[in-house]
């Protein structure tokens, strides 16, 4: 399948399941799309038990994506762009101390929690799975996702500083989850040391490299944005920071979600205040969050249709529903 009509796909699925949602459900748009999608894979598994194969065209679709390159070289910097573009980085330092500890205590405690829990209930139901890869499923799942969080809470008037607190954690462990789960998947896959000093080492050059190169990144973008006054233009160049950015710190081998955060927030905050213009701020704003909604409606809605290319196996079945809780 070709990457235009593997898009076409995607795009006319997920608009179509946005607006059977926006039009019957008025769920959240993402979690609408991902049910939706999920009730109609479902649907599309069961009618193999009557020997009615409609599926073959979703698997091919499904097939033809690269998750790994659609994700973590794709969307999650512009992702992560939009997020941190929104972030007031004035309210966040309110509560600096309490993100902080969340977004990096929280999710090495939640990744070792999770690592050993799923170890224990495997070896209880006798899958051979080694911790070290247990504990890159931990990393793999530690970040959260406050999208429906989020809009609960302002349906529900919750005070602003809890929904601060919300966003910026969750901002920031996606950026330090990546970097977790590359070090544990670099020692399960022999690509990385294994010795205390060498995950040091790896995790100081991905997460402060990110931070340095995320502040360069921001401090060249704002000063271009500054020099210039016409919103297409610095739309333009916003889009270049974000793919220019997340590509060339692959190459430097740091962080490229965090020096991507880091870089928004700086774009955000200081770049929104003191390098654009009133209708530039504007522009800016609807654009990145129509791309942060398009993309979300996408991500959500392949969550939803991988559900019919797994392999579903007793043993792993219930170690599954052991481990939701």
């Amino acid at each position: 399948m070709h990457l235009f009509d593997l898009a076409a796909v995607l795009i006319t699925a997920a608009a179509l399941f946005s607006w059977a949602n926006h039009r019957w459900l008025g769920m959240p748009t993402t979690l609408g799309v991902m049910l939706i999608s999920l009730v109609l894979s479902l649907g599309l598994a069961g009618l193999r038990w009557f020997g009615i194969d409609w599926a073959d065209g979703v698997e091919q679709v499904i097939a033809a994506i690269d998750f790994d390159e659609a994700l973590l070289h794709g969307m999650l910097s512009f992702l992560l762009f939009a997020g941190a573009l929104h972030v007031d980085l004035a309210r966040l330092r309110e509560h600096q101390w309490v993100v902080g500890a969340l977004a990096s205590v929280g999710v090495l405690v939640s990744t070792a929690l999770v690592g050993f829990g799923a170890w224990l209930v495997f070896s209880l139901i006798g899958i051979p799975i080694p911790l070290i890869w247990c504990l890159v499923f931990g990393a793999l799942i530690s970040p959260t996702d406050p999208i429906a969080v989020l809009a609960t809470l302002k349906q529900l008037g919750a005070p602003k500083a809890l929904e601060i607190k919300i966003a910026g954690e969750s901002l920031f462990n996606d950026g330090v989850g990546v970097v977790v789960f590359i070090v544990l998947l670099g020692i399960a896959s022999g690509a990385a040391p294994a010795s205390v000093e060498g995950i040091g080492k790896l995790f100081l050059m991905e997460a402060v490299g990110g931070v340095i190169f995320g502040l360069a990144l921001g401090w060249v973008g704002f000063h271009l944005l500054k020099s210039v006054d016409k919103y297409d233009v610095e739309v333009l160049l916003s889009l270049a920071l974000v793919m220019g950015g997340y590509a060339l710190a692959f190459r430097l081998h740091v962080s490229a979600p965090i020096a991507i955060v880091v870089a928004g927030l700086f774009i955000g905050n200081q770049g929104r205040s003191l390098a654009m213009s009133a209708q530039t701020r504007e522009r800016l704003d609807e654009f990145w969050e129509l791309i942060d909604e398009i993309l979300n409606a996408v991500l959500f809605l392949l969550i939803g249709i991988e559900v019919l290319v797994l392999t579903f196996n007793g043993q792993y079945l219930l170690a599954g529903l052991v481990l939701i809780p």
